[in-house]
């Protein structure tokens, strides 16, 4: 059972003003979890780690169309660091997908097991299109993770199908589209209900509203990002019924929007 939830800024980006002469947000973030048990720390997604910013192997047209702030302080082991833990401490990590801004830092925690939707490992260590190859960034996983394969077994979560990652507390909920093996993470809050780490299934906090809005800049980026358009609308759509229906029991909230990471950062579940 997890005793804290704690919201993490992993990376800050302040892309410019315009993606193919349209309107993007002027601020973005990378939204971490850093979830407390009783036998260790869980972190869902790890943003960019400390060799992505010395190296800068993410490469200059992310640098350039991005402005990322390269800071040190906000990688995900500084952040535990931070807040008086030992990153050894960080047991596991479970991730959304492996694009290159969510899965920078495993090197930072090398000993933690590494859970992970297996379509999605599959896509980042067998590429089957340009796009694909473009995206992952194989030197993050170097250092050979304890990978942990997930595969759907028949579970299911709020209609999802759903697969155990940690115990009963932590879940991954496949939601394709964005990637291949793209997923949610669903985390349960000490105090009731669950967090729902929607990753990159969608990008601006106005897409799980009904109607939906989106800036036309981040509209034209998913697009060019995504592997299968039809799964990802779809999976859009039942998130959006999912923050409709839910309630207080359910708090959604993706991996980039500033607005939603500001609104839960200050809250210690």
């Amino acid at each position: 059972m997890s005793t804290a939830v704690h919201h993490l800024n992993c990376l800050t980006m302040k892309p410019h003003g315009s993606f193919g002469g349209r309107v993007t947000p002027a601020r973005m973030v990378a939204h971490c979890l850093l979830v407390e048990t009783a036998t260790g720390l869980i972190l869902v997604d790890t943003g960019f780690g400390t060799t992505d910013l010395t190296t800068k192997r993410m490469g200059r047209p992310f640098i350039v169309g991005m402005r990322p702030s390269l800071d040190l302080a906000e990688t995900a082991v500084a952040r535990v660091r931070a807040l008086g833990r030992d990153p050894r401490e960080v047991t596991d990590i479970v991730l959304t997908h492996m694009d290159l801004d969510h899965a920078g830092g495993l090197g930072d925690f090398p000993d933690a097991r590494v859970h992970v939707f297996a379509d999605e490992l599959d896509a980042a260590r067998h590429p089957r299109s340009l796009l694909e190859k473009q995206r992952y960034i194989s030197g993050q996983w170097s250092h050979g993770p304890n990978w942990v394969e997930h595969a759907v077994d028949g579970e299911t979560w709020n209609g999802f199908d759903a697969i155990r990652a940690v115990d009963d507390d932590v879940l991954i909920v496949p939601t394709r589209g964005h990637t291949r093996g793209h997923s949610a993470i669903a985390v349960r809050r000490p105090s009731g209900g669950w967090f729902v780490h929607a990753g990159d299934a969608y990008f601006s906090a106005g897409e799980k509203r009904t109607p939906p809005t989106c800036p036309p800049g981040l509209s034209v980026f998913q697009s060019m990002m995504q592997v299968d358009k039809g799964a990802r609308k779809r999976n859009q759509e039942r998130l959006r019924d999912l923050h409709a229906s839910a309630g207080e029991d359910v708090t959604v909230f993706c991996a980039h929007d500033a607005s939603e990471y500001d609104a839960l950062a200050a809250v210690i579940d």
